[in-house]
């Protein structure tokens, strides 16, 4: 990565309604002209629709929420009030385990894919079958942070995209050795998507066109950036 690239951000508009079933890859085709190596962006919430990740939940009851977010949790990490901090299955450390009551039917919750990886693969290998052009994909979610306020949006899985760049080995710009750097690039596109996709404008999708080719290429989430246990000083 040699220089940075411009880059155009798109909101994807004109999207049916989606719910379990729904062929995501074909429903983007068809909202949007897509450009060899552009990465496609997709929130978690739709996924999860698609995929019938959805729960019946009771929203005026915060422990029928607390339970839920509970089990699907591996481990309970901190509670404050009606917030529990929880590791997931796939090794995320989030707010209630990613259950999500907002931008869903009344009485329902979005639960994580079970393999946003997959997820992923699968709505880039749709891409491919129907136009025939080779995009990355990456599936999306709002996280809190630890020591900073404020979401930001994030990778939950990703295809066709490097997770990680790393640049430990290489130089500066005044020529000193990195050797702690590394650069989680499927975040920073996540979060460059979000802009245009807002949490209350309805937009699920998101293209970043003008990606430096060099981070194209095989890539997870689940592989690459979810930190191991046994590297997390705070675990």
């Amino acid at each position: 990565m040699d220089a940075a690239p411009a880059l155009t951000v798109l909101p994807v508009r004109g999207l049916p309604e989606i719910e379990r079933g729904t062929d995501l890859a074909r429903a983007i085709v068809g909202a949007v002209a897509l450009a060899e190596g552009d990465v496609v962006v997709v929130t978690q919430k739709v996924v999860s629709k698609a995929e019938g990740r959805m729960v019946a939940v009771d929203a005026a009851d915060p422990e029928a929420k607390r339970r839920l977010a509970e089990s699907e949790a591996v481990r309970v990490l901190r509670r404050r009030g009606e917030l529990v901090v929880t590791e997931t299955r796939h090794g995320f450390v989030c707010a209630n385990s990613g259950v999500d009551l907002s931008n869903v039917a009344e009485g329902f919750a979005a639960l994580l894919p079970e393999d946003p990886d997959r997820s992923a693969r699968r709505i880039r290998d749709g891409i491919r079958a129907a136009t025939g052009i080779e995009v990355a994909v990456i599936v999306s979610d709002t996280f809190g942070r630890a020591w900073r306020r404020g979401v930001v949006d994030v990778a939950l899985g990703c295809a066709g995209i490097r997770g990680i760049v790393d640049l430990r080995g290489t130089r500066d710009a005044l020529g000193r050795e990195l050797v702690a750097t590394e650069v989680c690039v499927v975040d920073e596109i996540a979060a460059a998507a979000e802009l245009v996709m807002g949490k209350s404008l309805g937009v699920p999708v998101a293209v970043v066109r003008g990606v430096d080719p060099a981070v194209l290429g095989r890539g997870s989430v689940l592989e690459e950036v979810v930190r191991p246990p046994a590297e997390d000083l705070f675990r």
